[in-house]
């Protein structure tokens, strides 16, 4: 197991992310998290609780289930409604890693049923290739090159980043 990012190195990324954030939106007012659950929701709410921080802006949070849209699971599960509205805001979606795509398509088919964003944004902690999707980040906490007998674990609670060698 080998260590990329340790908690203080951690905490100035996702400060630097906020801060990109506020340079490029002209109204800060305008934005929503939605954190793909698990490991994305609670960057998002790092993100946000920085917003707040930085930028004395309180932008609503919402938690995403992407279960029901993956096309990797062999047994269908039903959509839930997740009681929440995006229509007309600059969504800002957030995951912990970008590996292949497919987890963020599932997030934006999701997305789609909780009304039409002006823009959709993604927020990744840590790019590591391999993309099978036409899929970028728009905020990158680390771009890590990875083979794909790798896996980026994130371990949020304790605030840390490492990489593992899978067999």
């Amino acid at each position: 197991m080998k260590e990329i990012m340790n908690q203080e190195q951690l905490s100035r990324t996702l400060k630097r992310m906020t801060h990109e954030i506020i340079e490029r939106h002209s109204d800060l007012s305008n934005i929503v998290f939605v954190g793909i659950l698990k490991k994305g929701f609670p960057i998002a709410q790092i993100l946000k609780d920085n917003l707040k921080k930085f930028a004395d802006i309180d932008a609503p949070i919402h938690p995403l289930d992407i279960q029901a849209y993956r096309d990797d699971l062999s047994q269908k599960v039903k959509p839930k409604g997740q009681g929440f509205d995006v229509l007309n805001k600059d969504v800002i979606l957030v995951d912990d890693v970008l590996y292949t795509g497919r987890s963020v398509r599932a997030a934006m088919d999701a997305l789609s049923d909780h009304g039409r964003p002006r823009q959709i944004q993604l927020a990744i902690l840590v790019d590591r290739g391999h993309r099978e999707l036409p899929i970028r980040a728009d905020y990158i906490g680390k771009n890590i090159p990875t083979s794909k007998n790798e896996k980026v674990f994130v371990d949020i609670n304790n605030q840390v980043i490492y990489i593992e060698e899978v067999k």
